[in-house]
């Protein structure tokens, strides 16, 4: 049977909390049919009761995986109500070590609710008695509308979740810089925090604190105090109350706390995140433990990291050859590779291989026009920024991508120079 998008899925406050008080676990996802079908086919058709005599009310979140199971991608992963309650505890308990009242703040939230960055800051509020109050993401791509559509109070304390490029969108306009230096607190997680992009922060004196979580976590499981990044401090801070980190062979992040989601959803099975036998969880990232505490290094797994998302360009590649076969698109192969972008941390860039029969530099920029089109479906960060023709773009002998070879011929054709091993014609690009 086709999965069916799941029906009732909470995108408000309001039917969530409901939910919740009836026992129900609540699958949410973007509102966008191939997000709301994965989520559909993860659930399969026997829905979540069993899960909720189990585990009782919670959310199942998208996520983008991790190494720990032996497999790259997105999951949806199961966090059960009181391991939310959990996280938010352990954030009040960080507030209050810094003097903040967590039930004296207003928590403005301009992130969705499928994602636990934008869940969190309404149950932290609701939880500890808190105002909260979500921004419309207009307002964040118009840092005046913002200014005037979000007046701070001055009688309490207003924390802020942003990602890097909601960080940066901000911080380029006048408007938006003077808005952020009037709020206490600003976490910044999903991303790291390129060093140009803190060096910025500090000069403008915000209160920023870099952490890190993620969605089998609950949220952030490390933060920075902002006395502490305002004084030079790199990194995402010391573990919050509750969580042990630690460092395996090769640099890879490992932590263990009492709030790991219990598992991600496959065909209506629950599969347990892989832990050792002492319950460490394996993140995926690589890192190193300085003297304020984590240190990201990046991805273990080949995901990049753009607009606060992460991206799998492996999985996109074979949707995209799919995509264009459906349309009649002569294309024949298509690597997709991360080029570093000041605002959005890393972006994609697409090089395509047209299929002999192709034929003339009309017809493939027809080909490159054709599949810019059936990108800009897609979410944000999943989209090339650029399409360059490559017609010498191929697997090795053993059908594998030499993902190293090709970032450096990306990287010599941005550079203005002939790339030693392959051709393409730049005036194609789009």
């Amino acid at each position: 049977m086709t999965p069916q998008p799941p029906t009732g899925a909470a995108l408000s406050p309001v039917p969530l909390a409901r939910a919740w008080r009836e026992g129900r676990i609540v699958p949410l996802a973007a509102a966008v049919e191939r997000e709301r079908f994965a989520l559909a086919a993860a659930v399969g058709p026997g829905g979540l009761g069993p899960l909720e005599r189990r585990w009782g009310p919670g959310v199942v979140l998208g996520s983008g995986g991790s190494r720990g199971h032996g497999a790259s991608g997105r999951r949806w992963c199961l966090l059960p109500l009181e391991r939310l309650q959990a996280s938010a505890a352990a954030t009040g308990q960080w507030l209050e070590g810094l003097g903040i009242d967590p039930a004296a703040c207003l928590h403005l939230n301009p992130l969705p609710l499928h994602h636990v960055s934008g869940l969190l800051p309404w149950l932290r509020a609701r939880q500890w008695g808190a105002a909260h109050r979500r921004l419309a993401p207009v307002w964040m791509r118009q840092p005046a509308l913002l200014a005037r559509a979000a007046p701070l109070p001055r009688h309490r304390p207003v924390l802020l979740s942003l990602v890097p490029t909601q960080l940066q969108r901000l911080l380029d306009d006048p408007a938006g810089e003077a808005w952020l230096r009037r709020l206490a607190l600003i976490w910044v997680g999903g991303a790291p925090l390129p060093p140009e992009l803190a060096a910025r922060a500090r000069a403008a004196g915000l209160p920023l604190a870099p952490c890190y979580g993620a969605t089998e976590t609950a949220a952030m499981v490390t933060a920075l105090a902002p006395q502490r990044f305002l004084a030079g401090g790199d990194g995402c801070g010391p573990p919050l109350p509750g969580v042990e980190l630690r460092l395996a062979v090769g640099g890879a992040v490992e932590l263990r706390c009492g709030r790991l989601s219990p598992g991600w959803l496959e065909a209506g099975r629950l599969r347990p995140l892989s832990l050792d036998p002492d319950g460490w969880w394996p993140s995926g990232d690589a890192g190193r433990l300085g003297p304020e505490g984590l240190e990201l290094l990046g991805r273990l797994d080949g995901a990049i990291h753009s607009g606060g998302e992460t991206v799998f360009p492996e999985q996109l590649e074979p949707r995209l050859l799919a995509a264009a076969a459906a349309s009649g698109l002569p294309l024949q192969a298509v690597l997709l590779l991360a080029v570093p972008d000041r605002e959005w941390g890393q972006r994609l860039v697409a090089l395509v291989r047209p299929r002999p029969e192709a034929g003339a530099a009309e017809r493939t920029a027809v080909l490159l026009a054709g599949l810019e089109q059936l990108a800009a479906s897609w979410a944000p960060a999943e989209r090339p920024r650029r399409w360059l023709l490559c017609p010498e773009l191929a697997p090795s002998a053993l059908g594998k991508w030499q993902r190293g070879r090709w970032q450096r011929w990306l990287m010599a054709l941005q550079a203005g120079h002939t790339p030693g091993d392959a051709g393409a014609d730049e005036h194609l690009q789009r």
